[in-house]
């Protein structure tokens, strides 16, 4: 079993007192010694609301072990508005990527998906590789909607809130990518069918990770929200949709 929405609610306090207390390191740094950081492609790799860098770990070094170099981005989400998490994020991805010689990619997981669409639509990357999206609520989520006056989603910041499916909102308010953009979704077995129907990760809908049009491929895996930056299956596929810009299946989905 899965958690549910009514379990994340309830460990949230944890997660916002951690980030609160520093865990969020936006100053940017190469995981990778910089005496090969222009012999392999670069995965620019960026986490969700209220997480680190730190909670990236182990896609990071999975992605290493597949012969990528990976550079983490941490950034303020719960104090930071959205502009300046993008200027934060935009400072450290011209530090790490300004010059590199090969491919360069981009992975985000859930709210880290939407900054590098916010970021790739206002700058153009030399080398542009190929973008993973991971769980991210292209389409807003909707507990956002159904939550958006509890005191738990009110302490989450500025850039949690606008994170609805209204016309207005940060998700619905990015263009649609002009490169290769692979997208995740995750679905569990969580109990929440009263707070979200159909399939979902525990937060976030499958049908609001979807790209209408403009995605160049999708796949769904079983795994819960905040699991999937743990997952095997999860850094299989991105790995493969990096290198080849397909998932691997046997089938193909419905988009």
């Amino acid at each position: 079993m899965y958690p549910t929405v009514k379990y994340y609610a309830g460990c949230l306090t944890v997660l916002l007192l951690a980030a609160l207390l520093g865990c969020t390191t936006p100053a940017a740094r190469h995981d990778a010694g910089v005496e090969n950081a222009n012999d392999r492609e670069l995965v620019v790799l960026l986490h969700g609301l209220a997480r680190s860098k730190i909670a990236m770990w182990k896609l990071a070094s999975r992605l290493e072990r597949a012969g990528f170099l990976v550079q983490r981005i941490g950034y303020k989400s719960i104090t930071g508005t959205r502009d300046e998490i993008l200027a934060d994020i935009g400072r450290q991805i011209q530090m790490c990527c300004a010059g590199h010689n090969h491919a360069v990619h981009f992975v985000g997981h859930s709210l880290g998906g939407l900054f590098i669409r916010a970021y790739l639509q206002d700058n153009r990357v030399e080398n542009l590789g190929r973008v993973v999206l991971i769980g991210t609520p292209n389409q807003g989520a909707e507990i956002i909607d159904k939550f958006r006056h509890k005191w738990w989603v009110q302490f989450l910041g500025p850039t949690a809130l606008a994170l609805g499916t209204d016309d207005n909102s940060f998700p619905n308010s990015l263009k649609l990518p002009y490169y290769a953009v692979g997208v995740i979704a995750g679905v569990s077995d969580s109990d929440n069918e009263d707070i979200l129907p159909g399939l979902d990760d525990g937060l976030i809908s499958v049908e609001s990770t979807k790209i209408e049009s403009a995605m160049t491929d999708f796949t769904i895996i079983e795994t819960g929200h905040s699991a999937m930056r743990y997952n095997s299956e999860v850094a299989k596929q991105t790995v493969a949709f990096l290198k080849n810009g397909r998932f691997t299946r046997e089938t193909e989905p419905e988009l």
